[in-house]
């Protein structure tokens, strides 16, 4: 198996494939749980592929399944050992949202609504520091240089000329607005914003406070979708001290319908830029 091999992605379809056989099975987690003599949250964290998965785990879920093709628990089995491969963001230690990353890292493309800050993937070095060292006012140095450049790496799928991630972004005026750092810093980050969102796989539309309410007021949200029609999109929403992924189609399918309302409310590509130009020019005059 390539070297280059997602882990987390792999955890996702591993834990697809042992729902599937289970379902086959016409068995509930709960039962499965009471023969292996193991929680029922972990086999529901198995099947979420929020949970590394051994070759133990495998081969005992298959022996409770009664998989008698040796073709197909051998594939289960190897799917298992590349789950537990580390991806790049292993380098930079414990990072909280690192499911979140090997999502991204994978996705074919993400659609992000971001009512407070600029989207991290189209943050500059000095914008990113000030926002986590004000976000953590309290982390020490290290860890503060660590998740900015965790921040920077991720950029890559952006950046990179072979198969960039297709990223949309609807910013709400706020983020715009709030001084992160300086005057001065907020117009470099506008200036580079303006720029990236002439890319031709990046699109970057503004929410007016004019707006009024809209689908996103609840807060912050980005859909994920991936290359391989045998990954399901994801909902990924941040929270404070543990995110929500949501896979289920009519989840999905409901905050996709709200982006599409985003993205009409919004203004389009070439307002967006001359909005934002408009508040460089206050930055720079003020």
């Amino acid at each position: 198996m390539a070297s280059n091999v997602n882990p987390t992605v792999r955890r996702r379809r591993l834990g697809q494939e042992l729902r599937r056989l289970r379902e086959l099975k016409g068995m509930t987690a709960e039962e499965v749980a009471e023969r292996l003599l193991v929680s029922q949250s972990k086999i529901s964290r198995l099947e979420n592929g929020r949970r590394s998965i051994s070759q133990r785990d495998v081969r005992d879920l298959c022996g409770v399944y009664e998989v008698e093709d040796a073709r197909i628990v051998d594939s289960l089995m190897q799917m298992a050992k590349d789950s537990r491969q580390q991806g790049w963001w292993h380098a930079f230690g414990d990072i909280p949202y690192s499911v979140y990353i090997g999502l991204e890292t994978d996705a074919a493309s993400l659609r992000v609504y971001e009512p407070q800050v600029v989207p991290g993937l189209l943050q500059t070095r000095p914008y990113a520091e000030a926002l986590i060292n004000g976000a953590l006012p309290e982390a020490p140095a290290p860890d503060v240089e660590k998740r900015v450049g965790v921040r920077l790496r991720r950029q890559d799928r952006v950046n990179t000329p072979d198969n960039p991630l297709r990223l949309w972004a609807v910013v709400d005026e706020a983020a715009l607005r709030r001084v992160v750092g300086s005057k001065q810093l907020m117009r470099e980050q506008l200036e580079h914003l303006v720029e990236q969102s002439q890319l031709p796989h990046v699109t970057v539309q503004v929410l007016p406070f004019e707006m009024g309410a809209h689908p996103g007021i609840s807060g912050h949200y980005a859909i994920l979708e991936f290359p391989d029609a045998a990954d399901s999109s994801v909902v990924y929403i941040e929270g404070v001290t543990s995110d929500l992924y949501l896979e289920k189609a009519n989840d999905v399918q409901r905050y996709s319908v709200m982006y599409e309302h985003l993205r009409a409310q919004a203004l389009n590509v070439e307002q967006t830029r001359d909005f934002i130009l408009k508040i460089i020019k206050d930055y720079t005059e003020r």
